[in-house]
């Protein structure tokens, strides 16, 4: 058989035209990329965008100074019961929400209890019981205004509410500053005392517990079928287990922590720890994957030469493998800690969807997260609750990509080469 032994002509028009393709499909290859790239960058940038802009406002809201004259209508509650763990409802009781409508109508006209919130009374009872010195004079609150003067004052409202709007800025009584509610309050059915602090704190005990178990059982278990566990059928199986746990809907997970943390074990419903242990089981598997990656990617002669020096196998193990899989482990662990974070139907089927108007006590006590917040805050009627809804997404975004910046930080910080 005869074989053509000539040079490859590279000069030739043919060979030229043949390279000048590939560097066109290198070219096109790369353009694409870069398209990609940036794309995925612009979906981004305008999702803060978006963000930002209907929610920066949700930090904001708008307050009416009120002048109220104790001396002329009297607060009747003694001082000395301030302190008490009841003095919220004796002043309560004792007609304070009626003498701010009164003095609101007295200072801004007949409609002047339609400007304030309907709770705003509350600020007022949370500044008497730190001073108890008000009762006794004059003194002008900034109390917050009703949602549809703060959306109007925010907006640039016209006709007749922006006229109205007008003139209590310019008798100076209109004033728009942080929303301190917001950060420090529970949810509430009024956006002007609704906050986000009740389902913050229960999201960081609900996520906590959840890394407390999830990860040193994780661990351990790639710990042992990586290095300890035989390689035969009910090994093989514990794998493909494990590989098909961590692709289960989320929704199935809370399926069985109703069967078995609620109704088998009568754990505390609405909680972090039930939460916990709910988002404990179905991030694990993702825990225990990671792990095992991270110990398989540790190089055999580390292990060789620390057994060669004299190591047993466990020191081997806790004091070389470990730390060089460490990085990888807690960027899984983290990473996975962020996406449970995000979920909110394994928590529905626990209980975590009811209105809870108090910031949570303890792992046992009734709690929401934050994503479950946001979905109750966007069903709401009122439209105060749009800009809460948007600030609270907000916070949900800085935490998750504060826990993504704290796994770059510990991949970089406890990163060994070998």
């Amino acid at each position: 058989m005869n074989r053509d032994t000539s040079p490859t002509d590279w000069k030739g028009a043919s060979m030229q035209t043949r390279i000048a393709r590939r560097y066109a499909a290198e070219r096109r290859f790369r353009l694409i990329g870069l398209g990609a790239v940036l794309l995925s960058g612009a979906f981004l940038a305008f999702l803060l965008f978006v963000m930002v802009g209907n929610g920066a406002r949700g930090f904001t809201y708008t307050n009416v100074a009120v002048p109220i004259d104790f001396a002329s209508t009297p607060l009747t509650v003694d001082a000395a019961r301030l302190n008490d763990p009841d003095a919220d409802q004796l002043i309560a009781n004792a007609g304070l929400a009626d003498i701010v409508a009164f003095a609101a109508e007295e200072a801004l006209g007949d409609d002047g209890d339609e400007l304030i919130s309907e709770n705003a009374w509350k600020e007022v009872r949370s500044a008497i019981k730190d001073d108890p010195e008000l009762m006794t004079g004059r003194r002008v609150f900034d109390l917050p205004a009703s949602s549809e003067i703060d959306m109007a004052a925010k907006a640039g409202a016209s006709g007749a509410l922006g006229a109205r709007i007008a003139e209590l800025r310019r008798d100076g009584r209109l004033s728009t500053g942080i929303h301190w509610p917001f950060f420090r309050n529970a949810d509430a059915t009024d956006p002007a005392v609704a906050g986000i602090w009740g389902a913050l704190k229960g999201s960081v005990l609900t996520i906590f517990i959840a890394f407390c178990i999830a990860f040193p059982t994780g661990v351990l278990a790639a710990l042992y079928l990586e290095e300890y566990a035989p390689k035969n059928r009910w090994t093989d199986m514990i794998e493909v287990s494990i590989n098909n746990l961590a692709a289960v809907p989320s929704i199935i997970f809370g399926l069985l922590a109703l069967a078995v943390f609620i109704n088998w074990f009568g754990i505390c419903q609405a909680s972090p720890l039930v939460g916990g242990l709910t988002l404990a089981l179905m991030t694990m598997p993702v825990i225990v994957i990671a792990s095992r990656n991270a110990i398989k990617a540790v190089p055999p002669s580390i292990r060789d030469a620390a057994l060669g020096v004299g190591a047993s196998p466990v020191q081997v193990v806790f004091h070389h493998v470990l730390p060089l899989a460490l990085p990888g482990i807690l960027t899984g662990t983290i990473i996975g800690m962020a996406r449970a974070l995000g979920e909110t139907a394994p928590l529905l089927l626990v209980g975590m969807r009811a209105f809870i108007g108090d910031v949570p006590g303890g792992i046992c006590s009734p709690s929401t997260v934050l994503p479950m917040q946001i979905f109750l805050w966007s069903d709401e009627v009122d439209r105060g609750f749009v800009e809460k809804t948007s600030a609270a997404i907000i916070v949900l975004l800085f935490v998750l990509l504060s826990m993504n910046a704290l796994a770059i930080y510990l991949r970089n910080k406890f990163e060994k080469r070998w």
